[in-house]
């Protein structure tokens, strides 16, 4: 069972930050070229499709994952050993993205125009890199390290 449940995270994870990094790569500076919000909104309805039910998927298994390898989930932020702290970066990262994803949603697209699309940027380049951590974490949890 382990290894479908980390084969299913790992394709989220695939999914979520190759995805991000098109959109903060590719599309996001096209987008402040051109001032033009439609370039990303366009992006992310097709990619909001597979993204989120990728990210959904990364949630469950990854707390389905952290408890295979830390069963003593009050253990998993006391950053006693590496599995631990690294299971604790992971949920810390999934917050802030949460975060960001509700600030964005309800604050920041809502109003999005040429003149706000920078803020937009920087909501983009934030979560592309928290999956971009994320990804190290886990790498660091099957690795056991550096």
């Amino acid at each position: 069972m382990f290894y479908w449940v980390l084969t299913a995270h790992l394709l989220g994870a695939a999914i979520w930050t190759g995805g991000h990094l098109v959109l903060a790569v590719s599309v996001l500076p096209r987008a402040l070229r051109a001032g033009s919000p439609q370039i990303l909104t366009d992006f992310e309805a097709g990619f909001e499709r597979i993204g989120i039910p990728a990210l959904l998927v990364q949630v469950a298994s990854g707390l389905w994952l952290a408890y295979a390898v830390a069963p003593d989930w009050r253990a998993w932020f006391a950053f006693d050993d590496a599995v631990s702290g690294a299971v604790a970066v992971k949920l810390i990262l999934l917050a802030m993205t949460a975060g960001l994803a509700l600030n964005a949603r309800f604050r920041v697209i809502p109003n999005l125009s040429a003149e706000t699309l920078p803020l937009m940027g920087w909501h983009i380049r934030a979560v592309t890199l928290f999956s971009i951590l994320f990804v190290m974490a886990g790498a660091f949890i099957s690795t056991g390290g550096w």
